[in-house]
């Protein structure tokens, strides 16, 4: 089973190849009593070797750092540590870095500049499963799934289905929804496949951020 993370208690990573910006998004989180950065790095090779060495709760990565690509690191990092929730850190507005991020397996996509205050909170929310998107973002994703479902009509879904993408947007993962569902792991696993597909989506975040922001109205 995925492991509870204890919010008072975080272990963080982050990963950031400008030192100055790096320290201070280190000092902005452990501000917070109980957290604590068990590791930084500055290059995309280093972000997912200290991640498979240190398994953090949350990882914060940067998408222009050196190397193999901020979204690589990503992708990488939620495949083989999927109890390791990764927010992306970024000075990057374009959409389709934040659909990519999205699909890697990014939890949030918070851009460089936001206040250390409202970055904590970002942070906090992740960890308790929730998705995030700057609310000038949000409005553009969105626009790109009205987009995509303007030319692919969305197949309703059944009342399992349904059941499942609450599931998704309260940040449960496959086994946890099983238990809430009484379902075995393999046939949830079944039941995101088509949520996805009928939604149009590509992640189980967009999905959650889809049912989020619209209420699962039309779906």
């Amino acid at each position: 089973m995925a492991q509870k993370v204890n919010v008072a208690e975080l272990r963080l990573l982050v990963a950031d190849d400008h030192p100055l910006m790096r320290d201070g998004v280190v000092h902005s989180l452990q501000v917070q009593p109980g957290w604590l950065v068990v590791a930084q790095a500055d290059n995309c090779e280093q972000a997912v070797a200290l991640a498979r060495q240190t398994r953090p709760d949350l990882a914060l990565i940067d998408l222009s750092m050196p190397g193999v690509g901020g979204i690589e690191v990503v992708r990488l990092i939620t495949a083989e540590l999927p109890d390791t929730r990764v927010l992306v850190l970024t000075a990057s507005t374009d959409s389709d870095e934040l659909l990519a991020a999205l699909k890697a397996g990014a939890r949030a996509y918070v851009l460089k500049g936001v206040a250390a205050l409202e970055l904590r909170d970002v942070v906090r929310r992740v960890a308790e499963g929730e998705s995030y998107v700057p609310p000038s973002l949000a409005g553009r994703l969105l626009g790109e799934f009205a987009r995509v479902r303007s030319d692919q009509t969305a197949t309703a879904l059944t009342p399992r289905e349904a059941e499942v993408l609450e599931a998704l947007s309260q940040g449960l993962t496959n086994r946890e929804i099983g238990v809430r569902l009484h379902l075995a792991e393999k046939t949830v696993k079944h039941h995101v496949t088509q949520v996805l597909n009928k939604l149009h989506v590509r992640s189980r975040t967009e999905a959650a951020l889809l049912a989020q922001r619209q209420g699962r109205r039309g779906l």
